[in-house]
């Protein structure tokens, strides 16, 4: 591990270590980190108690934060016609068909969020080995695949979040800004944690929210209580 910088030693020694902090205290004590020269995301990240190899339990979704995450996201639609055009009011970047996935084909991927319209999968499909290690591949679960498309484009350009679990179980999303007034952080996150409950895969047997943690771009993490 490479050397860790002046501030964020200083941060970490107001850290409190594995101790878990009510999410009020957590927010507080991670908003009291020193500064950098740019706003920085909070993130939170949650190790669930579930079996990621086994497909049953696989724990993905979208959800729109009730005070957003602080960002406009660039969002891109495969659509044709009608639908093309309401995409393109709505605000996406980049509206296509087979052009648009001939595109991507050649490597381009500026963008944070993928919609298509069910009508473009035979478009789409072809992408997955693309961008479904970036995350960005449309599944309906995750409401990218939708026949609203303009709907879908305007909910997460404004900041609607897409998750889903990693390989050991864990699931890492954006609860807005570190500027951002303490109780919209909090909202967010308990928003975020009630999600993940209504998600719960049926027959997890045990603690479902194992433990969570806050942290911000460049700080260290801080254990939240979970009730």
């Amino acid at each position: 591990m490479g050397k860790r910088s002046k501030r964020y030693r200083e941060a970490a020694g107001r850290a409190p270590g594995q101790t878990p902090l009510p999410l009020a205290d957590a927010v507080k004590t991670l908003q009291g980190f020193p500064g950098t020269k740019f706003d920085e995301t909070v993130e939170i990240a949650v190790k669930l108690g579930i079996d990621p190899r086994q497909s049953t339990q696989v724990v993905r979704g979208a959800i729109s934060l009730p005070h957003g995450i602080g960002k406009e996201l660039r969002v891109i639609a495969f659509a044709e016609g009608e639908i093309a055009q309401a995409a393109r009011n709505a605000g996406a970047v980049e509206v296509g068909a087979e052009d648009l996935a001939k595109r991507i084909e050649e490597g381009w991927t500026d963008f944070d969020v993928a919609v298509a319209h069910p009508g473009m999968m035979r478009f789409v499909g072809k992408l997955g080995r693309i961008l479904g290690p970036q995350g960005k591949m449309p599944s309906p679960k995750a409401g990218t695949v939708t026949d609203n498309v303009a709907t879908a484009v305007a909910e997460f350009r404004a900041g609607k979040i897409e998750f889903r679990n990693d390989a050991g179980g864990n699931v890492h999303a954006p609860v807005g800004k570190k500027s951002f007034p303490a109780e919209k952080i909090e909202a967010n996150v308990r928003a975020f944690l009630e999600h993940l409950e209504a998600v719960k895969p049926t027959g997890i047997k045990g603690t479902y929210l194992v433990k969570a943690s806050l942290s911000t771009t460049m700080s260290p993490g801080i254990r939240l209580v979970l009730s």
